[in-house]
C-alpha cells in the first residue's frame, strides 16, 4: 500500500523560524523592526541636537574663506589666547587625574562620618551655574579674600576654577568602576606578599585605566571650552588669563561671528583629537587587561 508524502508536521515554516522569509535567523521581523526604529530615532535626535550645530558653526567659520580661517587663528592674540588655555587645561587635568582618582578610592573604599555628604558635594559643580562658580571663586581668592589669598587676574586663579569644575568628570567615571573591582585578587596578591604600592600599580591601576583616562579626556574637554568659571576670577588679561573661550566673546562684540567660529572650530578639533587619543589608549590597555585576565 502506498502512503500519500505530506508536509513534515515537524518541520518550522521560515516564517516561523525567522518571522519572514529571508530574515536572518533567530531575528524576529518585530524585533528588527523594533531596532531600527530605536537606531533611526537615536540617529534623528543625535543630528538635530549634535551634528547641525557643529554644521552650522562650520558653516559660519568658512564664510570669509580659508584665508579669513586661517587669519583668525593665526592672529597673535588667537595664539595667546591658545596657549593660556592649553598650559592651563593640562596642568588642571593631570591635577584632576591624580587627586579625582584619591577621591574616587576614598569615596568607594573607606568608611567615614558624612561620607554621603561628601559623595553629594562632588556633583555640585555639575548643578551649579558656571558663573556662580566664578562668584564663589571671587569671593574666596578675590581683593577681599576671607584666607587671604588673592589669585584675581592670575593664571592660579583661572586653574583653580577649573579644577572646581572638572573634578566630577574624573571622580564620577573611576568610582563606579573602583566599586565592581574584584578584591579577592587584591586579596591573593597581598598574600603571596605583594606591596600595597604594587598591588596598586600591578593590579588595580590597569583595571581603572580606561575609566581614568575616559574621565581626564571629559576634564580636558571641559577645561578647554570654560567661560562662565573662569570669567571673573580671570579677567581676560591677554597673554595671562584671557582663554580661548573669551577671546571668542570679544571676537563677537567686535562684529566678527567668522572669525569666532573659526576659533571654536580649533577648539572643537583638539578636544575630539584628545579624546578619541585617549579612549584608544583606554580600549587597548582595557583588551590587554582582559588578555591577561
Amino acid at each position: 500500500m502506498t502512503t500519500a508524502i505530506g508536509p513534515n508536521p515537524r518541520a518550522v515554516r521560515p516564517e516561523v523560524a525567522g518571522g519572514e522569509p529571508g530574515a536572518p535567523s533567530g531575528l524576529p521581523a518585530r524585533r528588527r523592526g523594533t531596532t531600527s526604529l530605536r537606531v533611526g530615532a537615536a540617529s534623528i535626535w543625535l543630528s538635530v541636537i549634535v551634528l547641525l550645530p557643529l554644521a552650522a558653526i562650520v558653516w559660519q567659520s568658512a564664510k570669509g574663506g580659508w584665508t579669513a580661517f586661517w587669519l583668525a587663528i593665526s592672529s597673535a592674540a588667537a595664539l595667546e589666547s591658545f596657549r593660556v588655555t592649553l598650559s592651563i587645561s593640562i596642568g588642571v587635568t593631570v591635577v584632576n587625574a591624580v587627586f579625582g582618582l584619591l577621591v574616587a578610592w576614598v569615596l568607594a573604599r573607606d568608611d567615614f562620618p558624612g561620607k554621603r555628604l561628601v559623595d553629594t558635594v562632588i556633583d555640585l559643580p555639575f548643578a551649579l551655574p558656571t558663573i556662580v562658580a566664578s562668584l564663589v571663586m571671587l569671593a574666596l581668592y578675590g581683593p577681599n579674600s576671607p584666607v587671604d589669598l588673592h589669585l584675581q587676574h592670575t593664571k592660579w586663579g583661572v586653574g583653580v576654577a577649573l579644577l572646581f569644575v572638572t573634578l566630577p568628570f574624573v571622580v564620577r567615571s573611576v568610582q563606579p568602576v573602583l566599586l565592581e573591582l574584584d578584591r579577592e585578587v587584591e586579596e591573593a596578591a597581598a598574600s603571596l606578599g605583594a606591596t600595597n604600592l604594587v598591588i596598586f600599580t600591578r593590579v588595580v591601576l590597569p583595571a581603572l585605566l580606561p575609566s581614568l583616562l575616559s574621565g581626564a579626556g571629559l576634564a580636558f574637554s571641559r577645561a578647554i571650552g570654560e567661560f562662565g568659571s573662569v570669567v571673573l576670577i580671570g579677567g581676560a588679561v591677554p597673554g595671562e588669563t584671557e582663554v580661548s573661550s573669551q577671546w571668542i566673546r570679544t571676537l563677537i562684540e567686535n562684529d566678527d561671528p567668522a572669525g569666532a567660529a573659526a576659533i571654536s572650530i580649533v577648539l572643537l578639533v583638539i578636544s575630539f583629537i584628545v579624546l578619541l587619543a585617549l579612549r584608544t589608549i583606554g580600549s587597548r590597555a582595557a583588551k590587554r587587561e582582559e588578555l591577561a585576565a
